[in-house]
């Protein structure tokens, strides 16, 4: 029976603020290596034997930064499931096997894997991909379990019981629980993996939770395609429950199985900052030193300095970051507490969760470099070849100078090429588009003047992106 790996590349990873955030979140971020933690998942999944290309379910606003990432693999035309809302991972596993079943004629065995962990060992994890298929060919929900190392407080854990009987999912512990975990001996650390056909999935969620399979259902059957994208219907998906996988089904199924991985496949879950700094080099000291930074007496400690010079004295068992908008100091120990920010970023409706001073968009990026109430700067990179939409404001004018590479202007009736310390304005009602009709990355800077400044007042007349612009 074939592999059919699905790659789950949502969620925003709260625990890694600032690093992360909601319209980059850290599956798309270069944490730890030279590839993206998206990128890493696809690299190893690609290594397995006897599998039909991978899936990627991906939320909608991520889908041309998650598309290019493949793209710089050789692997563009990957098949990409799109979800409107993030509903947790049961019903986008759901979604991913009713897809899988309009895709395969035969029963397929779904390989799913979260975008956020480190496999340094990739011939073990091969092996529990054998064992797990032979399991879950025989009609079993399998999960895999890693043996635990330490008393992790930051990881659920399953406790196992002969023959890969699941006896019980286990929440995260406390310390001196977790410390009883590992002494016993049958508790596995739940790695968020697992294997199972797509009709033994869609056979045991409609028992289960016919709620989330109903809806998701609906959200597949009409949804729609868009050349290797696949939009989940957003009304059905927004009526679905948001549940994990493990709540929905696998605390509920006797079809339960784990495969106990062992320790030296070198697993981690990049989940927090503390994991990060676990899984990075560090000096002498204990330290994981990023950017510009001069610490005196410091140990054991995480310091991440993006765009300003970060000093520390005294410290030990720290965390810093500090990031274009935003600094973020805690003991390492309360690491996990970081989404609790980011939770009250939410409610008090800051920016800060969602968007930082650097904004992705699928013709590049831009970014925000100072902002008063009749003015605005960004500096903006356009990728070779792209553009973006013909378009108006009603409330600013905008100055651009090219800082490298040529640029394209269309405004009004006239278009014109702008190249390396040239400008153009653009008046204000005036239709315009910028283009990089070049082979390397178009660099400008772009000063608005107006009444407002609002990334709202911007009228669309010719636009490839879905309203991403």
């Amino acid at each position: 029976m074939k592999i059919q790996p699905v790659i789950l590349a949502g969620g925003i990873g709260s625990r890694l603020w600032p690093l992360s955030w909601e319209l980059h979140p850290k599956q798309l971020l270069q944490l730890v290596g030279d590839h993206s933690l998206l990128q890493g998942t696809l690299a190893r999944v690609l290594e397995l034997d006897n599998i039909t290309p991978p899936i990627l379910v991906v939320g909608e606003e991520h889908r041309f930064i998650a598309k290019a990432q493949i793209a710089a693999m050789n692997h563009a035309d990957l098949p990409i499931i799109l979800e409107p809302v993030g509903r947790n991972t049961a019903p986008a596993i759901y979604a991913a096997a009713c897809y899988c079943r309009n895709l395969h004629p035969e029963s397929v065995l779904m390989l799913v894997l979260p975008t956020d962990h480190l496999i340094k060992n990739t011939a073990r994890f091969a092996a529990a991909v054998r064992d797990a298929a032979v399991m879950a060919s025989h009609g079993k929900l399998v999960t895999f379990g890693i043996k635990p190392t330490a008393p992790e407080t930051g990881y659920g854990y399953i406790k196992q019981g002969d023959k890969h009987r699941v006896l019980s999912f286990v929440e995260k512990p406390d310390l001196a629980t977790a410390r009883g975990y590992l002494a016993d001996g049958n508790y596995l650390w739940n790695s968020g993996m697992f294997a199972f056909t797509n009709e033994t999935l869609i056979c045991q969620m409609d028992k289960y939770c016919p709620k989330i399979s109903d809806k998701m259902r609906q959200a597949v059957d009409n949804g729609a395609a868009d050349g290797s994208f696949f939009r989940l219907q957003a009304e059905a998906m927004l009526a679905s429950p948001s549940v994990s996988i493990d709540y929905a089904l696998m605390e509920k199924s006797d079809q339960v199985t784990v495969v106990p991985a062992s320790a030296d496949m070198g697993w981690d879950d990049i989940g927090s900052l503390k994991a990060l700094w676990d899984v990075s080099a560090k000096d002498t000291a204990g330290n994981v030193v990023h950017g510009d930074a001069i610490l005196e007496d410091v140990k054991n400690s995480f310091v991440y300095a993006q765009d300003t010079l970060v000093a520390a004295v005294g410290l030990e068992d720290t965390i810093i970051v500090e990031t274009d908008d935003a600094v973020l100091v805690a003991p390492m120990a309360r690491a996990q507490d970081v989404r609790k920010v980011v939770r009250r970023l939410r409610q008090d409706d800051r920016q800060e969760y969602k968007f930082h001073c650097t904004v992705y968009r699928p013709w590049g990026s831009y970014t925000v470099l100072e902002e008063q109430p009749e003015f605005k700067i960004k500096r903006l990179t356009v990728l070779p070849q792209a553009k973006l939409s013909l378009q108006m404001h009603h409330h600013r004018s905008e100055h651009l100078v090219v800082v490298k590479g040529t640029a394209r202007v269309t405004c009004g009736d006239k278009e014109y090429l702008v190249t390396e310390n040239q400008s153009s304005y653009i008046p204000c009602g005036e239709r315009h588009r910028l283009e990089n009709p070049g082979v390397i990355p178009l660099e400008l800077i772009e000063v608005q003047n107006g009444s407002y400044l609002g990334e709202d007042d911007i009228v669309r007349f010719d636009n490839d992106f879905g309203g991403q612009d």
